[in-house]
């Protein structure tokens, strides 16, 4: 059974429990103006991807380091290459302000800055940003017009445990305090499907594409085997369509050129004869006939490897 907060007010954890990692899409609202409601981008309701960890002060680098790694995982597989890294930290002339030991504070910034040294991260540090529960580091993308977004957090809270009475039993037989790390990826989903559009245009990396591929008939008498095709790519797990409309080959490549659809495979009395399509990439325009199998392959490994632009 997984822990709750509950749980954890009632009884004490085990050293052998910890880490305890709980994740979730939590719904927040905030009640913004309308006169700054923007799209996706800045709206009253909006989904994080939040997770809370909850572990002792020895794994708290380990914990910090492998969150850094699933930012760094997610901000590849997205295909987002230029982000800028902020630590934010307190203000050191009004300590009083913020919860916390001092020993907690130079464990959280020493981890943190370990996370973005060992990765060769550079950052910038924010003297006084630090909310007034811990430090965080703060990760925002830059897309391709040059705006920051934020993004990814990694955050320490010195509050909850202590609010919650949280505490584990450690190999003195004494009970300690667990530390508290919050972390968002995504950040808000919304906000960042917002931000995924407008970076690719609308042209998404072949993995993300709702069609992977359309298969364009040259006329009525190759809708069977453009079916067939489709078939089989969709039994591979490619999303897949066929363009039957009575329509010309030119308007139909148009067509799946502007809806800006990865590869068209177009086939006619050749492809039906040697059991290949000819295929047409988005980027690169024409690479002739293929068998089946062969661009099966090359798909399907872009895809495992969520390659940006094939």
């Amino acid at each position: 059974m997984p822990w709750t907060y509950s749980d954890l007010q009632i009884a004490n954890a085990q050293l052998s429990e910890l880490p305890v990692r709980y994740a979730e899409f939590g719904t927040v609202y905030r009640y913004e103006k309308s006169g700054v409601l923007h799209g996706l981008l800045r709206v009253r309701g909006f989904t994080q991807d939040d997770a809370h960890i909850f572990c002792t002060r020895e794994q708290v680098k380990d914990e910090i380091s492998d969150a850094m790694d699933l930012v760094l995982f997610i901000m590849k597989s997205f295909g987002f290459d230029q982000f800028k890294v902020e630590l934010s930290v307190r203000d050191e002339s009004k300590k009083e302000d913020y919860a916390g030991s001092e020993e907690d504070w130079k464990l959280a910034e020493d981890s943190l800055m370990a996370a973005l040294e060992s990765r060769g991260i550079g950052w910038t540090r924010m003297e006084g940003e630090a909310v007034f529960y811990g430090p965080k580091i703060d990760v925002k993308l830059i897309d391709a017009i040059g705006r920051p977004w934020q993004l990814s957090t990694i955050q320490f809270d010195f509050t909850l445990p202590k609010r919650f009475n949280l505490n584990y039993v450690g190999t003195d037989g004494q009970n300690h305090q667990p530390i508290m790390l919050h972390r968002a990826l995504l950040g808000s989903i919304e906000r960042f499907l917002g931000v995924l559009i407008e970076h690719y245009a609308g042209a998404f990396p072949i993995w993300l594409a709702p069609v992977q591929a359309v298969i364009i008939p040259i006329s009525e008498k190759h809708h069977e085997y453009a079916r067939q095709m489709m078939q089989r790519l969709a039994a591979a797990g490619i999303r897949v369509e066929v363009d039957e409309r009575n329509e010309k080959m030119g308007y139909k490549i148009r067509a799946a050129q502007t809806a800006k659809i990865p590869y068209m495979l177009v086939v006619g009395d050749k492809e039906v004869q040697s059991g290949a399509v000819s295929v047409r990439n988005r980027f690169l325009g024409d690479e002739g006939s293929q068998p089946l199998e062969s661009f099966m392959e090359k798909i399907e490994g872009f895809i495992k490897d969520r390659t940006v632009r094939p």
